[in-house]
């Protein structure tokens, strides 16, 4: 996870910062999932087919005819209020149904959400005649003062909406929580958050009649996999994906390259090591033998050679490597040479 962490900030140093950030969550209502049930079986019976659709966190980065600028483009992208039921009845359905938080707060103070009294995720929201653009935070989106509607039990206002994006929970059916982090200046929070690895569960380990308990010793933190994770692992999904290809090069000092061995393997492997060359050692003899490398600084020579791992040498790529970056790992400012 941390490795895939230093990926995407390499996308970052490349294209900037992300526009949008999506939280996607699976509708198990959907009808492909509903058709393949046998019987009575419900989606949760059934993680071969549920595998992975629970949660997906994605950022985007928008193309720079595409950024968000303004207020307008903002509104182009995300509302947080509840549809014309004359205009739009299906996506006020789909909203209602899927991205209306809670209800809590006073009309609900048993919500999950609810923490001392208050929404943990500070719902419900004030109303606002216009959306006000934040300096380092998601903005504060346009929630206009209209007549609540009743869902369920609870008569519901624009106080209370999810940010979504129109178009896309039309086509999905689904909740999808779309926020404009342009401005977030924290933008690590926003890949550590998608990164932040596996669930965990705390298990207490206690003897009877033991005399000298040690309280810390007892919490073993264990990694929790569901049933849908583990059927992930199982058909040997991958548990995330970029749109490019991020390189990783070395970067060392003479004769001092990371070996990865195996125990009682120490010897042989620091033969193979010391008889194949690194990306960086590679990288050298290139720019010895190859005058149109001379041009190209090493970050960037993944995106116009292809290391070759049999033969430990850059080789031209014979077409385009756009998709392609180097990421340099990082290092201290201790290490001065």
């Amino acid at each position: 996870m941390q490795q895939n962490y230093q990926d995407a900030m390499a996308m970052v140093r490349k294209f900037g910062k992300p526009d949008l950030f999506l939280t996607f969550t699976c509708n198990p209502s959907w009808s492909e999932i509903l058709n393949s049930m046998e019987g009575v079986q419900r989606p949760e019976d059934r993680p071969d087919i549920i595998r992975g659709l629970p949660h997906a966190h994605i950022l985007l980065t928008l193309d720079s005819e595409s950024k968000i600028r303004t207020k307008d483009d903002i509104h182009k992208f995300v509302s947080a209020e509840l549809p014309d039921t004359c205009t739009d009845f299906r996506l006020f359905q789909i909203v209602t149904k899927f991205m209306v938080h809670g209800p809590c707060g006073t009309i609900n103070i048993n919500s999950p959400c609810m923490r001392d009294g208050q929404c943990c995720k500070s719902f419900p929201k004030q109303f606002k005649d216009d959306t006000e653009e934040n300096v380092n935070g998601y903005p504060i989106y346009r929630r206009r003062a209209t007549e609540p509607v009743q869902v369920g039990k609870y008569s519901i206002d624009n106080r209370l909406v999810v940010p979504y994006n129109p178009w896309l929970l039309k086509k999905f059916n689904a909740h999808i929580n779309v926020e404009v982090c342009a401005p977030v200046k924290s933008v690590k929070y926003l890949y550590k958050y998608v990164y932040k690895g596996h669930d965990a569960a705390s298990v207490k380990i206690q003897k009877e009649g033991a005399l000298d308990h040690d309280e810390i010793l007892s919490f073993v933190e264990g990694r929790y996999v569901s049933a849908p994770e583990a059927m992930w692992h199982l058909n040997e999904f991958n548990l995330s994906h970029k749109s490019h290809t991020v390189v990783r090069l070395a970067v060392h000092l003479p004769q001092q390259q990371p070996i990865v061995y195996q125990d009682g393997q120490e010897a042989q492997a620091i033969e193979r090591a010391a008889l194949r060359k690194t990306t960086l050692t590679s990288w050298f003899k290139l720019n010895k033998n190859d005058p149109s490398a001379h041009n190209i600084s090493y970050s960037d020579i993944p995106q116009y050679y292809m290391f070759d791992k049999s033969t430990t040498n850059w080789k031209k790529r014979q077409r385009g490597g756009q998709n392609v970056i180097g990421r340099l790992p990082v290092v201290s400012i201790l290490d001065t040479e």
